[in-house]
């Protein structure tokens, strides 16, 4: 289907964003909240932020969900101690077509290399595990500063929502969506 700038545009004014019920109410998540226009808090099928945008009376659910890590230390806890839990999250996710974004604050790729973190996992077996769940995943890893974080959460999903509606659902918006509820 075609839309019109109009619709986009009114489309893309309703996005909001979903923040998955189990994401901890800090004070960081509430200044990430301040980034968004429009949100809501529900269960998720996998990670923990997606969106949702109305259009012609109808509400989407995006195919698009963002997995958010405080630091490189909680990444490799997710890859060692956790990690089955974790391959269950994004299993879902590549199950429902969904594209998987992977969001670490405080990290870049530097202390990744250098092994700038306090947990004991070799840099190398990190960086293994970060560059085949990309490829086995087709998952897209973003590293930033904390006071970044819900700007670049709104930005992901405005501009998928943005190709979806301009290219006829190219971007995946035939997929099941990740929000629990629709």
């Amino acid at each position: 289907m075609s839309y019109t700038h109009f619709e986009v545009k009114d489309a893309l004014e309703s996005l909001t964003v979903l923040i998955d019920t189990r994401e901890q109410d800090t004070m960081n998540l509430r200044r990430r909240m301040k980034d968004f226009p429009h949100w809501r808090r529900e269960k998720l099928n996998a990670g923990d932020y997606s969106g949702e945008y109305t259009v012609e009376g109808e509400t989407h659910s995006l195919p698009v969900s963002i997995e958010r890590k405080m630091n490189l230390d909680e990444l490799c806890q997710c890859f060692t101690s956790g990690r089955e839990r974790f391959q269950r999250e994004f299993e879902r996710g590549k199950a429902a077509g969904i594209k998987m974004y992977l969001l670490i604050e405080n990290a870049d790729w530097s202390k990744v290399f250098d092994g700038s973190y306090r947990s004991r996992l070799n840099p190398n077996a990190l960086i293994a595990s970060i560059l085949a769940w990309s490829i086995r995943y087709d998952l897209q890893f973003i590293f930033c500063k904390p006071d970044e974080c819900g700007r670049i959460i709104y930005k992901i999903l405005y501009y998928h929502a943005k190709e979806v509606l301009e290219h006829d659902g190219e971007s995946g918006a035939e997929g099941e969506g990740i929000s629990k509820a629709c």
